[in-house]
Protein backbone atom coordinates (compact mmCIF):
# COMPACT_ATOMS: atom_id res chain seq x y z
CA UNK A 1 0.00 0.00 0.00
CA UNK A 2 2.14 3.04 -1.43
CA UNK A 3 1.28 6.46 -0.90
CA UNK A 4 0.43 8.42 -3.85
CA UNK A 5 2.36 11.13 -4.31
CA UNK A 6 1.45 14.69 -3.67
CA UNK A 7 -0.32 16.28 -6.67
CA UNK A 8 -2.29 19.85 -7.41
CA UNK A 9 -5.51 19.14 -9.34
CA UNK A 10 -7.80 21.67 -10.41
CA UNK A 11 -11.78 20.19 -10.89
CA UNK A 12 -13.30 21.30 -14.27
CA UNK A 13 -16.20 21.17 -15.36
CA UNK A 14 -17.49 19.15 -18.65
CA UNK A 15 -20.86 20.17 -20.81
CA UNK A 16 -23.99 19.17 -19.27
CA UNK A 17 -26.49 16.86 -21.11
CA UNK A 18 -30.32 16.47 -21.02
CA UNK A 19 -31.81 13.59 -19.30
CA UNK A 20 -35.21 12.47 -18.43
CA UNK A 21 -36.79 14.57 -15.03
CA UNK A 22 -38.79 14.24 -12.07
CA UNK A 23 -42.29 14.42 -12.25
CA UNK A 24 -42.64 16.74 -9.23
CA UNK A 25 -44.74 19.84 -9.73
CA UNK A 26 -45.44 23.50 -8.39
CA UNK A 27 -48.41 21.56 -6.63
CA UNK A 28 -46.27 20.03 -4.60
CA UNK A 29 -45.07 22.74 -2.81
CA UNK A 30 -45.74 23.78 0.61
CA UNK A 31 -48.42 26.68 0.45
CA UNK A 32 -47.31 28.57 2.94
CA UNK A 33 -44.12 29.00 5.69
CA UNK A 34 -41.40 31.48 5.62
CA UNK A 35 -39.17 29.82 2.98
CA UNK A 36 -42.16 29.96 0.41
CA UNK A 37 -40.30 32.37 -1.81
CA UNK A 38 -37.14 30.82 -1.16
CA UNK A 39 -38.18 27.95 -2.57
CA UNK A 40 -40.42 29.28 -5.63
CA UNK A 41 -36.91 30.56 -6.28
CA UNK A 42 -35.01 27.19 -5.93
CA UNK A 43 -38.01 25.58 -8.30
CA UNK A 44 -36.94 27.93 -11.01
CA UNK A 45 -33.27 26.68 -10.52
CA UNK A 46 -34.01 23.19 -10.47
CA UNK A 47 -36.62 23.55 -13.40
CA UNK A 48 -33.76 25.12 -15.30
CA UNK A 49 -30.76 22.44 -14.50
CA UNK A 50 -30.35 19.45 -16.14
CA UNK A 51 -29.98 16.06 -14.20
CA UNK A 52 -25.92 15.42 -13.87
CA UNK A 53 -24.62 13.06 -16.42
CA UNK A 54 -21.01 11.22 -16.21
CA UNK A 55 -20.07 14.45 -18.89
CA UNK A 56 -19.44 16.11 -15.80
CA UNK A 57 -16.03 15.37 -13.87
CA UNK A 58 -17.89 15.28 -10.40
CA UNK A 59 -19.97 12.75 -11.76
CA UNK A 60 -17.68 10.98 -13.77
CA UNK A 61 -17.99 7.53 -11.98
CA UNK A 62 -21.78 7.75 -11.16
CA UNK A 63 -24.11 7.16 -13.82
CA UNK A 64 -27.62 8.01 -13.04
CA UNK A 65 -29.53 6.29 -15.74
CA UNK A 66 -31.15 3.85 -13.91
CA UNK A 67 -32.46 6.07 -11.23
CA UNK A 68 -35.95 5.67 -12.28
CA UNK A 69 -37.21 9.73 -11.85
CA UNK A 70 -41.05 8.99 -13.48
CA UNK A 71 -42.00 6.53 -10.46
CA UNK A 72 -41.21 8.71 -7.16
CA UNK A 73 -44.01 10.59 -5.74
CA UNK A 74 -43.68 12.92 -2.37
CA UNK A 75 -45.68 11.57 1.09
CA UNK A 76 -48.71 12.75 1.83
CA UNK A 77 -49.88 13.93 4.62
CA UNK A 78 -49.82 11.62 7.75
CA UNK A 79 -48.60 8.73 5.53
CA UNK A 80 -46.49 7.11 7.89
CA UNK A 81 -50.03 6.49 9.78
CA UNK A 82 -49.85 3.63 6.99
CA UNK A 83 -46.07 2.52 7.02
CA UNK A 84 -43.93 0.54 9.66
CA UNK A 85 -43.35 2.34 12.18
CA UNK A 86 -39.50 3.88 13.57
CA UNK A 87 -37.52 0.66 15.03
CA UNK A 88 -37.28 1.00 18.77
CA UNK A 89 -33.67 0.60 18.78
CA UNK A 90 -33.13 3.29 16.59
CA UNK A 91 -34.60 5.95 18.98
CA UNK A 92 -32.25 4.76 21.52
CA UNK A 93 -29.90 7.08 22.82
CA UNK A 94 -26.54 6.56 20.63
CA UNK A 95 -24.16 8.35 22.56
CA UNK A 96 -25.67 9.24 26.30
CA UNK A 97 -28.45 7.82 28.66
CA UNK A 98 -30.31 9.85 27.45
CA UNK A 99 -31.33 12.54 25.04
CA UNK A 100 -31.11 16.82 25.54
CA UNK A 101 -33.91 16.63 21.90
CA UNK A 102 -35.07 14.56 19.85
CA UNK A 103 -36.59 15.38 16.31
CA UNK A 104 -38.41 12.52 14.36
CA UNK A 105 -39.01 13.18 10.82
CA UNK A 106 -41.52 10.90 9.56
CA UNK A 107 -43.52 10.12 5.89
CA UNK A 108 -46.19 12.81 5.82
CA UNK A 109 -45.19 14.05 9.38
CA UNK A 110 -42.98 14.81 12.93
CA UNK A 111 -42.45 15.03 16.21
CA UNK A 112 -40.24 16.84 18.41
CA UNK A 113 -39.16 16.98 22.39
CA UNK A 114 -36.17 19.06 23.69
CA UNK A 115 -35.52 18.63 27.25
CA UNK A 116 -37.68 22.25 28.93
CA UNK A 117 -34.10 23.86 30.71
CA UNK A 118 -32.75 23.93 26.99
CA UNK A 119 -35.71 25.82 25.95
CA UNK A 120 -35.18 27.98 28.50
CA UNK A 121 -31.85 28.65 27.75
CA UNK A 122 -33.03 29.52 24.44
CA UNK A 123 -32.12 26.70 22.55
CA UNK A 124 -34.58 25.66 19.15
CA UNK A 125 -34.65 22.48 18.42
CA UNK A 126 -37.61 21.12 16.53
CA UNK A 127 -38.72 20.24 12.88
CA UNK A 128 -38.77 22.45 9.73
CA UNK A 129 -42.17 23.41 9.61
CA UNK A 130 -42.82 24.40 13.12
CA UNK A 131 -39.62 26.50 12.92
CA UNK A 132 -41.07 28.41 9.86
CA UNK A 133 -44.38 28.51 12.06
CA UNK A 134 -42.09 29.95 15.26
CA UNK A 135 -39.22 31.45 13.95
CA UNK A 136 -39.59 32.43 10.66
CA UNK A 137 -36.71 35.02 10.68
CA UNK A 138 -34.16 32.70 11.67
CA UNK A 139 -35.38 30.36 9.35
CA UNK A 140 -35.08 32.92 6.29
CA UNK A 141 -31.57 33.83 7.55
CA UNK A 142 -30.08 30.31 7.40
CA UNK A 143 -31.59 28.68 4.80
CA UNK A 144 -29.72 28.70 1.42
CA UNK A 145 -26.60 30.23 2.73
CA UNK A 146 -24.51 27.55 2.18
CA UNK A 147 -26.08 25.18 0.28
CA UNK A 148 -27.54 26.95 -2.50
CA UNK A 149 -30.18 25.63 -5.61
CA UNK A 150 -27.14 26.43 -8.29
CA UNK A 151 -25.36 23.92 -6.30
CA UNK A 152 -26.92 21.08 -8.35
CA UNK A 153 -29.69 19.34 -9.47
CA UNK A 154 -30.64 17.88 -6.12
CA UNK A 155 -28.97 20.77 -3.91
CA UNK A 156 -31.86 22.46 -6.07
CA UNK A 157 -34.33 19.70 -5.26
CA UNK A 158 -33.87 19.70 -1.90
CA UNK A 159 -34.30 23.71 -1.94
CA UNK A 160 -37.56 23.73 -3.39
CA UNK A 161 -39.58 20.54 -2.28
CA UNK A 162 -38.45 19.78 0.97
CA UNK A 163 -41.14 18.30 3.88
CA UNK A 164 -38.70 17.01 6.25
CA UNK A 165 -36.71 19.20 8.31
CA UNK A 166 -34.82 20.25 11.11
CA UNK A 167 -33.78 23.57 12.93
CA UNK A 168 -31.00 23.70 15.54
CA UNK A 169 -29.75 26.85 17.42
CA UNK A 170 -27.82 26.80 20.40
CA UNK A 171 -27.38 30.91 21.40
CA UNK A 172 -24.42 32.97 22.29
CA UNK A 173 -22.32 30.49 25.35
CA UNK A 174 -24.78 28.34 25.62
CA UNK A 175 -23.74 24.80 26.34
CA UNK A 176 -25.45 21.93 25.72
CA UNK A 177 -24.66 19.15 27.50
CA UNK A 178 -26.98 16.26 26.47
CA UNK A 179 -26.48 15.15 22.94
CA UNK A 180 -29.37 16.26 20.48
CA UNK A 181 -31.01 13.59 18.35
CA UNK A 182 -32.74 13.59 14.99
CA UNK A 183 -33.83 10.61 12.67
CA UNK A 184 -35.84 11.00 9.22
CA UNK A 185 -37.07 7.44 8.58
CA UNK A 186 -37.89 6.62 5.11
CA UNK A 187 -40.70 4.21 4.70
CA UNK A 188 -42.57 3.77 1.75
CA UNK A 189 -42.06 2.36 -1.67
CA UNK A 190 -41.70 4.83 -4.14
CA UNK A 191 -41.45 7.92 -1.79
CA UNK A 192 -39.14 10.76 -2.35
CA UNK A 193 -38.21 11.61 0.89
CA UNK A 194 -36.32 15.15 0.79
CA UNK A 195 -35.01 17.03 3.99
CA UNK A 196 -33.10 20.58 4.66
CA UNK A 197 -31.67 20.53 8.10
CA UNK A 198 -30.48 24.00 9.67
CA UNK A 199 -27.86 23.73 12.32
CA UNK A 200 -26.13 27.49 13.89
CA UNK A 201 -24.33 27.23 17.13
CA UNK A 202 -23.43 31.39 18.21
CA UNK A 203 -20.66 32.68 19.71
CA UNK A 204 -18.89 30.25 22.24
CA UNK A 205 -22.06 27.51 21.81
CA UNK A 206 -21.22 23.95 22.38
CA UNK A 207 -23.18 21.05 21.27
CA UNK A 208 -23.61 17.32 20.34
CA UNK A 209 -26.21 16.44 17.90
CA UNK A 210 -26.38 13.33 15.57
CA UNK A 211 -28.71 12.97 12.45
CA UNK A 212 -29.09 10.20 11.14
CA UNK A 213 -31.00 8.71 7.72
CA UNK A 214 -32.95 5.03 7.88
CA UNK A 215 -35.41 2.92 6.23
CA UNK A 216 -36.51 -0.55 6.05
CA UNK A 217 -35.46 -2.69 3.37
CA UNK A 218 -38.35 -2.71 0.39
CA UNK A 219 -38.58 -3.67 -2.81
CA UNK A 220 -39.52 -0.90 -5.00
CA UNK A 221 -36.68 1.84 -5.05
CA UNK A 222 -37.22 4.98 -2.92
CA UNK A 223 -35.60 7.96 -2.83
CA UNK A 224 -33.75 10.56 -0.65
CA UNK A 225 -32.47 14.41 -1.39
CA UNK A 226 -31.04 16.08 1.82
CA UNK A 227 -29.75 19.43 1.97
CA UNK A 228 -27.90 20.09 5.29
CA UNK A 229 -26.53 23.70 6.04
CA UNK A 230 -24.02 23.97 9.40
CA UNK A 231 -22.72 27.28 11.06
CA UNK A 232 -20.20 26.88 14.03
CA UNK A 233 -19.70 31.00 15.12
CA UNK A 234 -16.68 32.26 16.96
CA UNK A 235 -15.25 30.03 19.35
CA UNK A 236 -18.00 27.57 19.31
CA UNK A 237 -17.69 23.31 19.60
CA UNK A 238 -19.70 21.20 17.48
CA UNK A 239 -19.51 17.79 17.24
CA UNK A 240 -21.80 16.43 14.59
CA UNK A 241 -22.75 12.72 13.83
CA UNK A 242 -24.14 11.86 10.98
CA UNK A 243 -25.26 8.36 10.18
CA UNK A 244 -26.72 6.90 6.83
CA UNK A 245 -28.56 3.64 6.63
CA UNK A 246 -31.07 3.45 4.45
CA UNK A 247 -32.23 0.30 3.03
CA UNK A 248 -31.17 -0.88 -0.01
CA UNK A 249 -33.88 0.44 -2.33
CA UNK A 250 -32.64 3.66 -1.36
CA UNK A 251 -31.44 6.41 -3.91
CA UNK A 252 -29.75 8.97 -2.18
CA UNK A 253 -28.31 12.56 -3.03
CA UNK A 254 -26.93 14.98 0.14
CA UNK A 255 -25.30 18.43 -0.57
CA UNK A 256 -23.67 18.61 3.10
CA UNK A 257 -21.75 21.97 4.01
CA UNK A 258 -20.47 23.56 7.41
CA UNK A 259 -18.93 27.33 7.83
CA UNK A 260 -16.46 27.32 10.65
CA UNK A 261 -15.53 30.68 11.91
CA UNK A 262 -13.01 32.37 13.93
CA UNK A 263 -11.81 29.80 16.75
CA UNK A 264 -14.48 27.80 16.24
CA UNK A 265 -14.01 24.05 15.98
CA UNK A 266 -15.82 21.37 14.38
CA UNK A 267 -16.11 17.40 14.83
CA UNK A 268 -17.64 16.18 11.66
CA UNK A 269 -18.28 12.15 11.69
CA UNK A 270 -19.44 10.67 8.67
CA UNK A 271 -21.05 7.14 8.62
CA UNK A 272 -22.67 4.97 5.61
CA UNK A 273 -23.40 1.60 5.68
CA UNK A 274 -26.89 2.06 3.51
CA UNK A 275 -28.72 2.49 0.29
CA UNK A 276 -28.66 1.65 -3.26
CA UNK A 277 -26.54 4.39 -4.56
CA UNK A 278 -25.04 7.39 -2.74
CA UNK A 279 -23.89 10.53 -3.50
CA UNK A 280 -22.78 12.89 -1.12
CA UNK A 281 -21.24 16.25 -1.53
CA UNK A 282 -19.66 17.58 1.78
CA UNK A 283 -17.69 20.66 2.36
CA UNK A 284 -16.55 22.55 5.09
CA UNK A 285 -15.41 26.20 5.18
CA UNK A 286 -12.94 27.39 7.61
CA UNK A 287 -13.76 31.17 7.63
CA UNK A 288 -12.25 32.54 10.41
CA UNK A 289 -8.44 32.87 11.90
CA UNK A 290 -7.72 29.67 14.01
CA UNK A 291 -10.86 27.58 12.66
CA UNK A 292 -10.17 23.85 12.94
CA UNK A 293 -12.38 21.17 11.47
CA UNK A 294 -11.80 17.46 11.17
CA UNK A 295 -13.88 15.31 9.40
CA UNK A 296 -13.80 11.25 9.83
CA UNK A 297 -15.79 8.61 7.62
CA UNK A 298 -16.79 5.48 8.00
CA UNK A 299 -18.27 3.46 4.96
CA UNK A 300 -18.60 -0.24 4.20
CA UNK A 301 -20.26 -1.79 1.13
CA UNK A 302 -21.75 -4.81 -0.10
CA UNK A 303 -23.32 -6.82 -2.85
CA UNK A 304 -24.21 -4.09 -5.66
CA UNK A 305 -23.84 -1.01 -3.39
CA UNK A 306 -22.58 2.32 -5.04
CA UNK A 307 -21.16 4.80 -3.26
CA UNK A 308 -19.72 8.13 -4.17
CA UNK A 309 -18.50 10.66 -1.61
CA UNK A 310 -17.11 14.01 -2.68
CA UNK A 311 -15.13 16.17 0.21
CA UNK A 312 -13.77 19.42 0.37
CA UNK A 313 -11.69 21.23 2.50
CA UNK A 314 -11.60 25.20 2.16
CA UNK A 315 -9.07 27.54 4.00
CA UNK A 316 -10.33 30.57 3.62
CA UNK A 317 -8.15 32.31 6.42
CA UNK A 318 -5.24 32.27 8.07
CA UNK A 319 -3.98 29.32 10.88
CA UNK A 320 -6.71 26.99 10.69
CA UNK A 321 -6.29 23.14 10.31
CA UNK A 322 -8.43 20.40 8.70
CA UNK A 323 -8.40 16.91 9.45
CA UNK A 324 -9.82 14.12 7.47
CA UNK A 325 -9.72 10.25 7.69
CA UNK A 326 -12.52 8.39 5.59
CA UNK A 327 -12.05 4.44 5.89
CA UNK A 328 -14.26 2.04 4.18
CA UNK A 329 -14.15 -1.97 3.30
CA UNK A 330 -15.51 -3.33 0.23
CA UNK A 331 -17.38 -6.95 -0.60
CA UNK A 332 -19.61 -8.39 -3.46
CA UNK A 333 -20.16 -6.26 -6.90
CA UNK A 334 -20.09 -3.00 -4.99
CA UNK A 335 -18.19 -0.25 -5.64
CA UNK A 336 -16.68 3.36 -3.95
CA UNK A 337 -15.47 6.32 -5.19
CA UNK A 338 -13.64 9.31 -2.80
CA UNK A 339 -13.02 12.21 -4.55
CA UNK A 340 -11.29 14.59 -2.22
CA UNK A 341 -9.74 18.40 -2.30
CA UNK A 342 -7.76 20.71 -0.27
CA UNK A 343 -7.94 24.46 -0.60
CA UNK A 344 -6.29 26.80 0.53
CA UNK A 345 -7.33 30.34 -0.54
CA UNK A 346 -4.75 33.34 -1.52
CA UNK A 347 -3.58 34.90 2.16
CA UNK A 348 -4.50 31.96 4.38
CA UNK A 349 -1.23 31.63 5.38
CA UNK A 350 -0.48 28.79 8.11
CA UNK A 351 -2.98 26.54 6.88
CA UNK A 352 -2.37 22.88 8.01
CA UNK A 353 -4.39 20.86 6.45
CA UNK A 354 -4.44 16.61 5.37
CA UNK A 355 -6.90 14.30 4.25
CA UNK A 356 -6.25 10.50 4.22
CA UNK A 357 -8.12 7.76 2.60
CA UNK A 358 -7.76 3.89 3.08
CA UNK A 359 -9.78 1.20 1.47
CA UNK A 360 -9.98 -2.25 2.22
CA UNK A 361 -11.17 -4.78 -0.19
CA UNK A 362 -12.77 -7.85 0.63
CA UNK A 363 -13.71 -9.60 -2.73
CA UNK A 364 -12.42 -9.82 -6.31
CA UNK A 365 -16.06 -7.95 -7.72
CA UNK A 366 -15.51 -5.05 -5.30
CA UNK A 367 -13.77 -1.67 -6.59
CA UNK A 368 -12.69 1.68 -5.07
CA UNK A 369 -11.44 4.75 -6.25
CA UNK A 370 -9.74 6.96 -4.26
CA UNK A 371 -8.61 10.68 -5.80
CA UNK A 372 -6.96 13.19 -3.05
CA UNK A 373 -6.12 16.56 -4.69
CA UNK A 374 -4.56 19.89 -3.44
CA UNK A 375 -5.03 23.20 -4.78
CA UNK A 376 -2.96 26.24 -3.19
CA UNK A 377 -2.95 29.57 -3.39
CA UNK A 378 -0.46 30.58 -0.45
CA UNK A 379 2.75 29.69 0.42
CA UNK A 380 3.59 29.35 4.07
CA UNK A 381 1.42 26.07 4.49
CA UNK A 382 1.58 22.31 5.22
CA UNK A 383 -0.60 20.33 3.46
CA UNK A 384 -0.48 16.40 2.76
CA UNK A 385 -2.19 13.78 1.56
CA UNK A 386 -2.52 9.61 1.32
CA UNK A 387 -4.80 7.32 -0.40
CA UNK A 388 -4.55 3.15 -0.24
CA UNK A 389 -6.32 0.19 -1.98
CA UNK A 390 -5.25 -2.85 -0.37
CA UNK A 391 -6.69 -6.25 0.70
CA UNK A 392 -6.14 -8.18 3.46
CA UNK A 393 -2.73 -9.31 4.97
CA UNK A 394 -2.18 -12.55 4.89
CA UNK A 395 0.19 -12.41 7.76
CA UNK A 396 -2.02 -11.48 10.49
CA UNK A 397 -4.74 -14.08 8.99
CA UNK A 398 -2.14 -16.64 9.15
CA UNK A 399 -1.20 -15.64 12.66
CA UNK A 400 -4.35 -15.42 14.47
CA UNK A 401 -5.60 -18.83 12.26
CA UNK A 402 -2.21 -20.74 14.17
CA UNK A 403 -3.92 -19.76 17.36
CA UNK A 404 -6.95 -21.71 16.39
CA UNK A 405 -9.28 -18.92 15.14
CA UNK A 406 -11.43 -19.82 12.25
CA UNK A 407 -11.26 -17.66 9.19
CA UNK A 408 -14.24 -16.00 9.39
CA UNK A 409 -13.46 -14.87 12.39
CA UNK A 410 -10.11 -14.07 11.67
CA UNK A 411 -11.29 -11.96 8.79
CA UNK A 412 -13.39 -10.19 11.19
CA UNK A 413 -10.80 -9.37 13.57
CA UNK A 414 -8.34 -7.94 10.97
CA UNK A 415 -11.14 -5.57 9.37
CA UNK A 416 -12.22 -4.67 13.10
CA UNK A 417 -8.60 -3.45 13.43
CA UNK A 418 -9.18 -2.00 10.15
CA UNK A 419 -11.45 0.89 11.30
CA UNK A 420 -9.87 1.31 14.96
CA UNK A 421 -8.03 3.96 13.98
CA UNK A 422 -11.44 5.68 12.67
CA UNK A 423 -13.59 4.06 16.17
CA UNK A 424 -10.67 6.01 18.21
CA UNK A 425 -11.57 9.01 16.62
CA UNK A 426 -15.66 8.34 17.93
CA UNK A 427 -15.79 9.20 21.48
CA UNK A 428 -19.57 8.04 21.33
CA UNK A 429 -19.87 4.10 22.91
CA UNK A 430 -23.38 4.15 21.19
CA UNK A 431 -21.78 5.16 17.52
CA UNK A 432 -19.22 2.31 18.18
CA UNK A 433 -21.13 -0.14 18.94
CA UNK A 434 -23.76 0.70 16.04
CA UNK A 435 -20.13 0.42 13.51
CA UNK A 436 -19.52 -2.85 15.45
CA UNK A 437 -22.40 -4.59 14.66
CA UNK A 438 -22.80 -3.25 10.88
CA UNK A 439 -19.15 -4.89 10.35
CA UNK A 440 -20.26 -7.92 12.26
CA UNK A 441 -23.00 -8.32 10.00
CA UNK A 442 -21.34 -7.61 6.80
CA UNK A 443 -18.49 -9.88 6.93
CA UNK A 444 -20.69 -13.07 8.19
CA UNK A 445 -23.24 -12.38 5.37
CA UNK A 446 -22.93 -14.49 2.02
Amino acid sequence: MEEKPRVVVTRSRRPETAAQDFSFTADTLPVDGALMDFRLRARETYRRLPMPSTAEEAWRRTDLRGLPVGAFRLPATDSYRDLPPVPAGLLKPLVSSQHGGQVVLLPGGSRADVDPALVKQGVIFTDLRTAEREHPDLVTQLAGELVRPEDGKFAALASAFSQDGVLLYVPKGVTVEQPLHSILWGAGPGLAHISHILVWLDEGASATYVHETASPDEGSASMHAGSLEVRVGNDASLKFVELQSWGKHVWNFTHARAQVERGGNLDWIFGAVGSKLTKTFAEIDLAGEGASGRMSGFYFTDGSQHLDLDTQQNHHAPHTTSDLLYKGALKGDSRMVWQGMIYVAPGAQKTDGYQANRNLVLSKGARADSIPGLEILADDVRCTHGATVGKLEEEPLFYLKSRGIPQVEAEQLVVEGFFDPIMQRIPFEGVRERFEQVIHRKMIAG
